[in-house]
């Protein structure tokens, strides 16, 4: 599997400082016009997909940004007009674009070209590990030399974008404070609205919604037995390291063990940019894989799923809205804690009972799977989670960030207006 670390992503930055340059000199020369950009760094799918929607039903002039053919044909495969984000189109799309929309960063479109934008960050899930500057992973040196130096420029460039962000949409107040602290922003520009993101898994009826999901997951990972307990397994993203919770062969005996006894089905959702392999060594049809490549949108999914098996993923808050039974597992809490960073204690989430190898994790899901009462329990710790984490849960998210930010345009427009109005009488 492909891995991505920040170091990586810092060298990568540093050498494209120039082009940042530039094209920030083109953006102070070149008007905005009224278009919308929206780009996703994971593909079509989450909170922008959701914003795209409702900016549709609005009639707003609008663009996706992709990074390859395959990623164009899908988006173009729901009616999304498309832009290369990294040709000259995608380039001159951003500079033109009065509104840019992303999820993970100014990547996600044409980051030459955002400077001036009004940029909607909508982020890809609730932290509960430290993002941003709120961790020192965010800007660690990618080269063995001078080391404090470039940490604070990384500091500075990433400072620098964050500035850049105009609304960002938060779960809820406690949430709005993470957001606020990891990105440097002052206050007003994160809103509590809820997130786009998760708008799939609280709007119509729930039936119809587990319905949609397992037909989903049974397109990307095979036919699905009626009534087969589908058990998601997803392991957050480690920075680049291996997980250090990846199956032996003997705790895929024991986790296969397990599924046998219920029917169930483990969907292994490995993070997009981890390390690590998560094939068992035999062939058995309960254990399969539903990585980004088979379905590019996990949280929808969730639905469908009768229990979560996570450590440090933001889906665990997610699937409080289905809700379902959580499986905690992790087996370096101490030290994840202690490296990247948790916002909060790990047990306030997880509770004092989490898993730490993978014969507790099984013999727990067991029971999830097996005892109603366990089952309930789990459920119950969800819904409490829940009610800590999410202000709304009445799929309206998008339309609430989508009329803030058409308000905020507004207002600017208004003022750019006014101010001009004012210039051009002083100068009569």
């Amino acid at each position: 599997m492909a891995s991505f670390s920040f170091r990586a992503g810092n060298a990568a930055k540093l050498l494209r400082a120039p082009l940042y340059a530039l094209g920030r000199l083109v953006t102070l020369l070149v008007p905005r016009g009224e278009r919308w950009v929206f780009g996703c760094g994971a593909g079509i799918g989450d909170g922008p997909l959701e914003v795209w929607r409702v900016a549709q039903e609005d009639g707003v002039a609008a663009v996706w940004l992709v990074t390859d053919d395959a990623e164009a044909r899908e988006v173009a495969a729901i009616g999304i007009p498309t832009i290369r984000r990294d040709s000259w189109r995608g380039f001159w799309a951003t500079v033109r674009a009065r509104v840019v929309v992303v999820a993970f960063g100014l990547g996600d479109v044409n980051p030459y070209g955002a400077s001036g934008a009004f940029v909607v960050q909508l982020w890809h899930g609730i932290p509960l590990k430290r993002i941003g500057m709120d961790s020192s992973e965010t800007t660690r040196s990618p080269v063995p030399f001078a080391r404090s130096l470039v940490s604070a420029l990384l500091a500075f460039a990433y400072a620098r974008s964050a500035r850049r962000i105009d609304l960002m949409p938060a779960s809820h107040h406690l949430i709005r404070g993470r957001l606020e602290s990891a990105f440097e922003l002052p206050h007003g520009r994160v809103l509590v609205t809820g997130e786009p993101r998760v708008d799939p898994l609280s709007t119509g009826d729930a039936h119809a919604r587990r319905a949609r999901a397992r037909r989903d997951i049974a397109d990307a990972a095979g036919e699905i037995p009626d009534g087969a307990p589908l058990v998601l397994y997803a392991p957050t993203w480690r920075d680049g390291a291996a997980d250090p919770a990846v199956p032996s062969a003997q705790e895929w005996a024991l986790i296969r063990g397990v599924l046998e006894r219920h029917g169930a089905i483990l969907l292994v959702r490995s993070h997009r940019l981890g390390a690590g392999s998560y094939e068992p060594p035999f062939e058995t049809p309960l254990i399969r894989d539903l990585g980004a490549e088979r379905l590019r949108d996990i949280t929808p999914a969730l639905a469908g799923c009768d229990a979560l098996i996570t450590d440090y993923s933001s889906l665990a808050f997610d699937a409080a809205l289905v809700p379902l039974p959580v499986v905690y597992f992790a087996p370096d809490a101490e030290e994840y804690a202690a490296t990247r960073g948790l916002y909060g204690r790990y047990e306030a989430v997880a509770g004092d009972d989490y898993a730490r190898d993978w014969s507790a994790a099984a013999e727990r899901l067991d029971r999830v799977l097996g005892d109603s009462r366990e089952r309930d329990a789990l459920v119950a710790r969800s819904e409490a989670l829940s009610e800590r984490v999410h202000a709304y849960c009445d799929g309206g998210n998008a339309r609430r960030v989508y009329d803030a930010v058409r308000a905020r345009v507004d207002q600017d427009e208004h003022g750019r207006r006014s101010a001009a109005r004012i210039e051009g009488t002083s100068h009569g």
